[in-house]
């Protein structure tokens, strides 16, 4: 990938953000003043559950809504400044594309908009594209256009990346294929934030997971950090015939899972839980123990953020 435009020395910062919706319900308190700091050529990734503030957060950074406190800079600038020098490309969860125009055509444009554009063609490949280059946007297929909104947003060979869920409509080599260059992209020292609702896109490309709930964060860190604050650990075994009320009895044990002849244990504690089912259970055998994914950690953090939330409004 060819690069021109020269690594910013400030990240972005985001300092005392608020946002809240009025609606015929009741306000709903999208964002509550978070703090969050992306250094230059982080990959980070959003994660909470739905209305938690993550495409509202966006927003905010790519300076598409205004918020009601608090400040973002990117790098050194407001969020327009960025974006009308070429520093930001972004890929937002929802949009179409201009119709009349074939995919190149669209790419070319976009690349006259801005001073250091990456090549047209390059754009096209790096976006699984060219194949369907010369067809009207009209035709193309959800997937198809997914992946030109991608195009489009690297094509000012942006310092900054924001993706809200990029990867919905792709299909799964595509997905493989996109994450690849986004590795590649980081790599070279630019900065990536994306939304995902795939934890394994978050666990395998983030440097670092900022999780948010009901508005505000509540975890930043590395995965193995985030993994790490639940302080839950699966123990699996091979146990014909055990009864589940049995073992969840056992010290250390939170939950119990029989699959067949196999068992699950999700502990709090897991040295006193394999001890005791050792100790207890002398035919178990095929021991495994594990440490927390980052699914469990992801909903033991978050919990019901039902409280400050109204059904159908998107945050």
């Amino acid at each position: 990938m060819t690069t021109t435009t020269a690594s910013p020395t400030t990240g972005i910062s985001i300092a005392g953000l608020t946002k809240t919706f009025r609606t015929p319900q009741g306000p709903v308190h999208a964002v509550r003043g978070i703090d969050v700091s992306v250094l230059p050529g982080e990959t980070v990734a959003l994660l909470g559950p739905n209305g938690a503030g993550k495409s509202t957060t966006i927003d905010m950074l790519l300076g598409l809504q205004t918020p009601d406190a608090g400040r973002v800079s990117v790098f050194g600038r407001t969020p327009r400044e960025a974006i009308a020098a070429g520093a930001v490309g972004a890929m937002l969860q929802t949009g179409g594309l201009p119709q009349g125009l074939s995919v190149r055509e669209l790419v070319m444009m976009m690349a006259s908009l801005y001073p250091h554009p990456l090549a047209v063609d390059e754009v096209l490949e790096i976006a699984g594209v060219t194949e369907v280059a010369g067809q009207r946007t009209n035709k193309l297929s959800g997937g198809q256009t997914q992946r030109v909104r991608a195009a489009i947003a690297l094509i000012s060979n942006p310092d900054l990346l924001v993706l809200d869920e990029p990867t919905v409509a792709m299909d799964v080599e595509t997905r493989h294929a996109f994450w690849r260059f986004i590795r590649g992209f980081a790599t070279a020292g630019r900065t990536v934030v994306f939304a995902t609702h795939y934890l394994e896109e978050a666990d395998s490309f983030a440097d670092r997971i900022v999780l948010m709930a009901r508005g505000a964060v509540i975890a930043d860190g590395p995965t193995t950090e985030i993994k790490a604050t639940v302080g839950l650990r699966t123990i699996r075994a091979i146990l014909p015939g055990a009864a589940a009320d049995d073992l969840a009895r056992l010290p250390g044990v939170k939950t119990v899972d029989l699959r067949g002849e196999a068992v699950v244990l999700h502990c709090t504690d897991s040295d006193a839980a394999i001890k005791a089912l050792i100790g207890g259970y002398p035919q178990a055998r095929d021991f495994e123990i594990l440490g927390a994914g980052l699914e469990e950690a992801f909903l033991a953090l978050t919990g019901d953020q039902a409280d400050d939330t109204r059904e159908g409004v998107h945050a």
